[in-house]
């Protein structure tokens, strides 16, 4: 028990800590991780989604699209334009720089994820199916911490 104990206590570390590093990702700016995961969830769906839809996809609030969103146009990355179909919705594009991060990005799962990707892909569905109990329970267990604090 204090072996796994450990090792989560170690994998959460260095998870907060890469989702802290900014990188770049083929042009000359850093990103967060939730700005370049803003971008690849824009890309992945064909550009066709608004603020409302991102939240609801990503699971985060729409102050939270809107904030790293204002960061991202700053950056020239993302362009919002009206939905042809509804005049009150805007839809949130990449711009070509946008494209250069997405595709940079995309490629760095490819290359620098040390095979992570292409291990749990791999791994039988009892194993995947024992790793998903085993986070949701750890997930519980933390939830009801926090819950009692």
């Amino acid at each position: 028990m204090k072996e796994i104990d450990q090792k989560l206590k170690s994998v959460f570390k260095l998870a907060m800590k890469l989702d802290k590093t900014p990188r770049s990702y083929g042009t000359e700016e850093l990103f967060t991780s939730a700005e370049i995961h803003l971008v690849e969830t824009i890309g992945d769906n064909d550009e066709k989604l608004g603020v409302t839809d991102l939240a609801k996809f990503l699971s985060i609030t729409k102050g939270a699209v809107s904030q790293t969103l204002k960061k991202l146009e700053k950056k020239g990355l993302t362009i919002k334009t009206e939905d042809l179909n509804n005049s009150s919705r805007l839809i949130v594009s990449l711009s070509s720089k946008g494209k250069v991060a997405y595709f940079a990005h995309k490629h760095w799962h490819e290359t620098k994820d040390g095979g992570y990707k292409e291990y749990y892909e791999n791994l039988p569905p009892d194993k995947v199916e024992f790793l998903v109990e085993f986070f949701t329970r750890v997930e519980g267990f933390y939830k009801k911490i926090l819950s009692e604090e």
